[in-house]
C-alpha cells in the first residue's frame, strides 16, 4: 500500500515541531539562572512542552498521511507513546543543562532515542487496523537523524562558543523530529488485514482534527514560555558591563568610576585583566588556604587547581566544579568550599552558587534577581540572589581596582 502525504500537513507538523522546540529550549536554557524550585520547574515546562511537541508532530504526520483504507487508533499505545516521551526528553532536557560536553552527548542521544521510541511505539496504535512491515534500513537511518540532529541542536544552543539564533536551533531540532518521522513512514509498508469490514467515515475529518490538535500544542507552549520565562529586558540602568578600551587601559593608571545604584561602568575589562592574569599568577596571588579542590572523574580522585575553577554549585550534600568546560563532581559541601575558596578570588552568589570573581564578564537583573555571565569557553550563567547583589557589585569593583593598581 503506498503512502502518500498531505503537503500542507506535512508543513503545519514541521512548524508544530520548530515552534515547541523553541519554546523548550529557551525554557532550558534559563535553567542555569534560576532558584531551586523554579529551576524544576523550568525543566518540567521544558520536557512537557518538547513531549508536547513531538507527539503532536506525529500525530499530524500520521494525519498528513493518505491511507487507501481508513484506521482507527487505540488509546493506550498513543497515550503510552506521549508518557514516554515526556520521561525521555525530561531526562535529556535535565543532562544538557549541566552544560557538560559528555552529558550533553548523552542528552542528544538520550532525546533522539526518545523521539524514535514515541514513534514507534505510536504506530502500534494502528495494529489492529492494517499489518505493518518496517523496514531495518530505514528504522536504523531514522534514529541515526534523531540522534544527529538532536546532537546538533542541543551543541548549537548549549555548547557553541557562538551561538547562532534561538530559532536556528529550535529548525535544527524540529527538522530532528520530522526527519525521523518521515523517514520511518518512508520504510513501512501496510497490509490490510484479512476480513475487516468497511467503517464508518470519522466524526471528525482528519484536516480538521490536525489543526485542532496543533492548535493545541501552539497553546499549551506558549502558556509555559509565558508562565515560566520572566521579562529580562535590559537597559543601560540595570547591569553592571565591561567595556574595553585598551589603548586608555594602557594611558592611565587609575579606574574611571561611575557608580549608581543599579549600574557600574567601568574602564578596564575582565578580558583586559584575564589577559595579563595567567592561571599561575592567580594561583601564587592566593594567600594561605588549599590551592586545590579534590573532584572525582571518570570513577578516579584527581585535584583540580583552583585558579581553574569557573563557578561552583551545589548538588543535595555534594557539589559539581565547573572548569569553563564541563561539570565535574566534588565530594565536598558548598560551605566546606567556601571555607577552602579565597574570599578575595570566590564570592558565594546564593546558597547553592560560587563564582569566580575573575571570570565574570556581565551582571544583569533577573526579575527581583541577578544573573552573573562567565567567559567560559562553554557560556554559563549563574544566578545571584537579590540580598547579594550589591556585595557582588562592589567585590567586581574592588578586585578590577586591585588589578589596575
Amino acid at each position: 500500500m503506498p503512502i502518500e502525504h498531505d503537503p500542507m500537513l506535512v508543513a503545519l507538523s514541521l512548524l508544530v515541531a520548530i515552534q515547541a522546540s523553541f519554546v523548550g529550549l529557551s525554557l532550558a536554557l534559563r535553567v542555569s539562572q534560576a532558584f531551586a524550585f523554579h529551576r524544576r520547574l523550568l525543566i518540567a515546562g521544558a520536557a512537557l512542552s518538547f513531549a508536547i511537541g513531538i507527539w503532536a508532530m506525529h500525530f499530524v504526520g500520521m494525519l498528513a498521511a493518505r491511507l487507501p483504507v481508513s484506521v482507527d487508533y487505540v488509546v493506550l499505545p498513543t497515550l503510552l507513546s506521549f508518557l514516554i516521551c515526556v520521561l525521555v526528553v525530561g531526562v535529556a532536557v535535565y543532562l544538557a543543562t549541566l552544560r557538560s560536553q559528555r552529558m550533553l552527548f548523552i542528552a542528544a542521544t538520550v532525546m533522539g532515542l526518545g523521539i524514535a521510541s514515541m514513534h514507534y511505539i505510536g504506530m502500534m496504535a494502528l495494529h489492529v487496523s492494517v499489518h505493518m512491515i518496517h523496514n531495518p534500513v530505514y528504522v536504523l537511518a531514522s534514529v541515526v537523524i534523531a540522534i544527529l540532529a538532536s546532537s546538533l541542536a542541543l551543541w548549537l544552543a548549549f555548547a557553541s562558543d557562538a551561538r547562532p539564533p534561538l530559532i536556528l536551533c529550535a529548525a535544527v531540532l524540529g527538522c530532528a523530529i520530522s526527519g525521523m518521522h518521515y523517514t520511518a513512514m518512508a520504510g513501512l509498508t501496510l497490509h490490510p488485514i484479512v476480513g475487516e469490514g468497511v467503517r464508518s467515515a470519522p466524526a471528525i475529518s482528519g484536516d480538521l482534527l490536525a489543526v485542532i490538535v496543533s492548535i493545541v500544542a501552539f497553546v499549551v507552549s506558549g502558556g509555559f514560555m509565558l508562565a515560566l520565562v520572566p521579562d529580562q529586558s535590559e537597559s543601560g540602568t540595570d547591569f553592571i558591563k565591561w567595556t574595553t578600551t585598551p589603548k586608555a587601559v594602557a594611558s592611565t593608571s587609575s579606574v574611571d568610576l561611575a557608580i549608581t545604584d543599579a549600574c557600574v561602568q567601568l574602564s578596564t575589562t575582565t578580558e583586559e585583566v584575564l589577559a595579563e592574569k595567567t592561571p599561575d599568577q592567580l594561583a601564587s596571588a592566593v594567600i594561605g588556604g588549599e590551592l586545590t579542590l579534590p573532584i572525582e572523574k571518570y570513577g578516579s580522585a584527581k585535584k583540580i587547581n583552583i585558579a581553574d575553577i569557573f563557578s561552583v554549585h551545589a548538588n543535595a550534600h555534594y557539589t559539581y566544579v565547573f572548569n569553563g568546560r564541563e561539570d565535574i563532581f566534588c565530594p565536598l559541601s558548598i560551605s566546606e568550599i567556601v571555607e577552602r575558596l579565597p574570599s578575595d578570588i570566590f564570592f558565594r552568589v546564593h546558597r547553592s552558587y560560587i563564582i569566580s570573581i575573575p571570570h565574570v564578564v556581565r551582571l544583569k537583573r533577573a526579575g527581583d534577581n541577578g544573573v552573573a555571565d562567565l567567559d567560559s569557553p562553554v557560556r554559563r550563567s549563574v544566578p545571584v540572589s537579590r540580598s547579594r547583589l550589591p556585595q557582588l557589585r562592589a567585590q567586581l569593583t574592588n578586585y578590577l581596582q586591585t588589578q589596575e593598581n
